[in-house]
């Protein structure tokens, strides 16, 4: 999170796979080992007002804050806030959390937030996002082969997207890319995951960034049009 500007109530929020980024203070080159990877980065103009809000989602999802020179004067009256910058750790439930804040600027789209802490023990695709979208969802992201597709509960499916694909004519696959994300079906939901689809995630903190956007979502969706066939 970032306040981009003293004495107004503006500021950014970027999620991303970028090992190492930003830097505080200083330049950021590129890591050569990340070029023949693929990687996401979503940056969401947002309101100072809105910080602790994501902050109560990044608390549940033990982040490492690992540079912090937001005042505390700004901060008074965001105690989720204060906890996240102290580096604090969920003890006591509830140990999953959902908040929604609205972006600024002239397509100002919702965004839902989702977290677990490890504490939960859930599998978040299933036991939590699943459950909040009502909706069957694609996944594009690494696997571990343990935990498959699951097409058991009607219009609830967990869809496997096919790999490898081409976007925008460039072939790629799940393993040369570094992001996780998922679409619904029907639309118009798109996820930014930060943990793959694996059987380690139910141990792990988890964080889920929805936006309810169809744009954003036609983008993913062309990439999720061939599914692996349900597990039988």
């Amino acid at each position: 999170m970032i306040s981009t500007a003293p004495g107004q109530n503006d500021g950014a929020w970027i999620v991303h796979t970028v090992p190492g980024f930003p830097k505080a203070r200083t330049g950021y080159s590129w890591p050569a080992a990340e070029i023949a990877k693929g990687h996401l980065l979503i940056c969401m103009t947002i309101a100072e007002t809105q910080i602790n809000a994501i902050a109560a989602s990044l608390f549940r999802a033990e982040p490492f804050v690992y540079y912090n020179d937001i005042p505390e004067t700004k901060t008074a009256g965001m105690p989720d806030f204060k906890k996240l910058a102290e580096g604090q750790i969920p003890t006591t439930p509830p140990f999953t959390i959902s908040r929604t804040i609205k972006l600024t600027g002239a397509d100002a789209v919702p965004v839902h937030i989702y977290s677990k802490s490890a504490k939960s023990r859930y599998e978040f695709y299933k036991k939590v996002i699943l459950k909040k979208l009502k909706k069957t969802i694609k996944v594009w992201s690494r696997r571990d082969n343990k935990l498959k597709g699951d097409c058991r509960i009607i219009e609830r499916n967990i869809r496997l997207i096919k790999s490898p694909v081409e976007i925008a004519g460039h072939p790629t696959n799940i393993e040369a890319d570094e992001s996780n994300w998922i679409v619904s079906e029907p639309g118009n939901i798109f996820c930014f995951m930060d943990k793959p689809y694996a059987k380690s995630q139910a141990t792990e903190p988890a964080l889920a960034i929805c936006i309810d956007k169809d744009t954003i979502f036609a983008r993913f969706n062309a990439i999720a049009a061939q599914v692996e066939n349900c597990p039988q």
